[in-house]
């Protein structure tokens, strides 16, 4: 493929200490087939130098706007690119993309670019959280850029806290999905707006060994938070027992259980604008769990198992809410019988719900669970059926995010 027809990525490197991690989204990058030139600032030279970005894109590197002059580059490269990335982006960097600031070229390419914009920030806590820094983020969001929420974690000597660069396979996955999906018409239609997603499977312990459990992996959780981040929302992922990397920029809760999940569900909803109930709750849960390991003998029978029912979180979320706010989105994952299809199960228990808008998954044979692509349709509570055809499931995620969108739009 000639560099004309691959899709074109602006790096931009800020100057903080996790620019190394920049190779790595870097090799990302030109491992997919992307074309990348690397734009870092004179800062950002003083943690990786120029001979190593040169090295692995295969592009010349400068900061200043008077090397090339003929090419005019300070215009060109943003004007040129589908996509363009600021990885790290320091406070100092966030707040002259904020005011328009021009001194170098990596600040003139952001002016002209008319691509997808993404800054994912890197810095100390309280640099992060300083009202200064807080509003010229605010500042690019409402401009339509993506602003990812750092990481929690290890920082520069022995400082943790929320301020941490994103893993690089996880900005990559946003910047896939920019680069694939493009911004469209409806880029960041969720831009300030505040979402609250679960994933996964619950679990039920029998013992400290055993559970009841199932098959959800968590995966099409993950692509709904990942896609509504990418949309512009505030994100919360509460998390069951998830078998697959968590995205950026979203606030993620670690449940286990059915009542745990309930709970961190249940406590949050009120300040979303759209809750999306994708994750697999247990139905049931022993009476009483056992201390300790239940002993397998062969002079006595099998233990029998008493089950209670947990709570419907579902129908829960529906009956606190206030008004049409939020929008509640539930999933059926359904088999047919002899009693009714697919879609018939799946219209009664969006009756019986009363959620807004329910995602049916046919899960005969092994489909669905633990895979990248799923298909579904999107029932609504006017009788509406949307079929959302075989594929990836951040598609999916999308098409979702897409009629959520349509609801929060009347609202």
């Amino acid at each position: 493929m000639s560099d004309s027809a691959r899709p074109r990525v602006v790096l931009g490197v800020g100057g903080g200490i996790a620019a190394y991690k920049s190779c790595e989204l870097l090799r990302l990058f030109t491992e997919s087939g992307r074309d990348v030139r690397v734009v870092p600032t004179q800062a950002a030279l003083t943690f990786v130098g120029a001979a190593t970005w040169e090295a692995l894109s295969g592009k010349p590197v400068h900061t200043d706007v008077f090397t090339d002059v003929p090419e005019v580059p300070h215009v060109r490269i943003g004007q040129e690119a589908d996509l363009a990335l600021v990885a790290p982006a320091t406070a100092d960097l966030l707040a002259k993309a904020a005011h328009g600031l021009a001194d170098d070229l990596l600040t003139t390419t952001l002016l002209t670019a008319r691509c997808p914009v993404v800054f994912a920030p890197a810095m100390h806590t309280e640099m992060w959280e300083h009202p200064a820094t807080q509003a010229n983020v605010a500042t690019l969001r409402e401009r339509g850029a993506i602003v990812i929420e750092p990481a929690v974690g290890r920082l520069t000597g022995a400082d943790t806290g929320k301020g941490r660069l994103p893993d690089p396979a996880q900005l990559y996955a946003v910047a896939d999905d920019l680069l694939v999906r493009g911004v469209g018409e409806r880029g960041h239609d969720l831009t300030g707006r505040s979402v609250l997603v679960s994933a996964g499977g619950t679990r039920e312990f029998i013992d400290p060994v055993r559970f009841i459990g199932n098959r959800s992996s968590g995966r099409q959780g993950i692509a709904l938070a990942e896609a509504a981040a990418v949309r512009g929302a505030e994100v919360t992922l509460v998390a069951a027992n998830v078998h697959a990397p968590l995205p950026a920029g979203v606030d993620v809760v670690a449940v286990e259980s059915t009542a745990q999940l309930h709970e961190a569900m249940t406590s949050r909803a009120a300040d979303a604008d759209a809750v999306v109930m994708a994750a697999a709750p247990a139905d049931f849960r022993p009476a009483s769990a056992h201390a300790t390991k239940i002993k397998k003998a062969s002079d006595r029978p099998a233990p029998e198992l008493e089950l209670v029912e947990n709570a419907d979180i579902l129908a829960d979320l529906v009956s606190r809410r206030t008004g049409d706010v939020p929008v509640i989105v539930g999933f059926a994952a359904e088999t047919g019988d002899d009693e009714a299809s697919v879609l018939d199960h799946a219209r009664a228990k969006l009756a019986r719900k009363g959620c807004d808008l329910l995602v049916v998954n046919d899960v005969s044979a092994g489909r669905a669970f633990g895979r990248a692509d799923n298909e579904a349709v999107i029932l609504t509570a006017e009788g509406e059926a949307e079929h959302v055809p075989f594929g990836p499931k951040i598609a999916l995620a999308h098409a979702i995010w897409d009629a959520i969108g349509r609801r929060l739009d009347t609202d």
